[in-house]
């Protein structure tokens, strides 16, 4: 598989603003596991749907893979091979963050203008 230019996040809206406010974003799984979890473009509505049900106020981060400082591996997780950031996420990274909202039974649905973001991300 060719090395992906973009890793998507999914978080809350408030500890995104923590993280613009001190430059990096430390999701709870660094300290418990040793790295922060991402998705490539065609996992992250499966991680929503499997985590992040009925929860509001979350944001997708775009992260541009070239402005990490910290390795990311390819691991094996849900029958799949998802990205692994072995750091912090530096703020500076993130090139979007794009509000997601909830259907009526509370999945989290994708951004109509999702693919335009990430074309333009990817640029």
């Amino acid at each position: 598989m060719e090395a992906p230019s973009l890793l998507l996040h999914i978080t809350s809206q408030a500890a995104w603003a923590a993280a613009e406010r001190s430059g990096v974003y430390r999701a709870p799984s660094l300290e418990t596991e040793g790295f922060i979890h991402l998705s490539l473009e065609r996992q992250w509505l499966g991680t929503a749907a499997r985590f992040f049900r009925g929860t509001m106020g979350l944001v997708l981060l775009v992260i541009r893979v070239e402005r990490l400082a910290a390795p990311v591996r390819l691991e094996a997780a849900h029958g799949d091979e998802f990205p692994h950031l072995y750091g912090e996420l530096p703020a500076s990274a993130v090139v979007a963050v794009v509000p997601l909202s909830l259907s009526a039974a509370g999945d989290v649905l994708p951004p109509a203008d999702l693919s335009e973001i990430l074309a333009a991300a990817a640029r």
